[in-house]
């Protein structure tokens, strides 16, 4: 089943960035770079719905990276990001883990302490 995507993007340092039609001529210096590519599945880490792999992000000149980034696209020209928020793909599942490892350990020390006092 394909995932349905909203807007073209790329995640970096866990925050979503939207692709703007915006051009940037004063980038800084790399920050980063796209590690994982697809336009079927959602992913962790330095992921993108458009930008191949090893595709590079950049700091602008005089712009707060928490507010935007620069891509560097196929023609080599770049293009403003702009943050949407917080990406929370894996702290979901990661969430969830801890959940269950919660429920389980008190479910195995409610067993324990009720074999004792069965015991007794």
């Amino acid at each position: 089943m394909a995932t349905s995507w909203v807007y073209l993007f790329v995640v970096w340092d866990d925050s979503i960035y939207v692709i703007s039609e915006e051009t940037v001529t004063h980038v800084d210096k790399v920050i980063g770079k796209v590690t994982k590519y697809s336009d079927m599945d959602q992913y962790g880490g330095n992921f993108s719905n458009v930008y191949p792999k090893g595709t590079k992000y950049y700091s602008i000149k005089d712009v707060d990276p928490k507010i935007a980034i620069a891509v560097q696209d196929e023609n080599g020209q770049f293009v403003k990001a702009i943050r949407e928020g917080e990406y929370t793909y894996q702290k979901e599942y990661t969430e969830y883990i801890y959940q269950g490892l919660g429920i389980f350990a008190i479910l195995l020390v409610g067993f324990i302490f009720f074999s004792k006092t069965r015991r007794n």
